[in-house]
């Protein structure tokens, strides 16, 4: 038997993994260990441990879901984590304005998708995220990696950090 390993139920429909079927008639030989469906993104990035080795169920996980990871491949600020399994990240850039010759400061908030496998996400944190199939009305980017920030006292939403 089939060592299947059930998700967390923690909403009103019942968490299963697509990839995976979970009936014992025709029940599939598994690799040893669990069943529990993870994948590659490429790129360059590794497949968080939490992602292999979790027991949450979110399709719209680029490393257990069905999400690709197409286009482009942004660094941004975490301003806010309010949202279940999604953030608000700012991106800093600088604008040449021609008249003057000089550059001005500006920035854009995006709303992020936020696996579960990155967990202790905080203010101020730098994460790298990448473009997929929109997920929601403003959702287009998902989380693929995060760097703790060092100091916690700045005042995010107003600092100016080009990555």
């Amino acid at each position: 038997m089939s060592a299947f390993k059930e998700a967390d139920q923690t909403e009103k429909a019942y968490q299963k993994q697509d990839a995976i079927f979970i009936g014992k008639s025709r029940a599939v030989k598994a690799k040893k260990g669990s069943m529990r469906y993870y994948k590659s993104i490429g790129l360059g990035f590794k497949t968080p441990k939490e992602a292999i080795e979790g027991n949450y169920v979110d399709k719209k996980c680029p490393f257990t879901g069905n999400v690709s990871i197409r286009g482009r491949i942004l660094k941004g600020m975490i301003i806010s984590h309010k949202m279940k399994r999604t953030i608000v990240v700012r991106r800093d850039y600088l604008q040449f304005v021609s008249k003057y010759r000089r550059f001005e400061k500006r920035h854009s908030n995006m709303s992020v998708h936020c696996s579960p496998c990155f967990q202790n996400l905080c203010e101020g944190d730098v994460v790298t995220i990448g473009q997929c199939r929109p997920l929601s009305k403003t959702v287009k980017f998902n989380v693929l990696e995060h760097q703790p920030t060092k100091n916690k006292s700045l005042n995010v939403k107003k600092i100016f950090r080009v990555f």
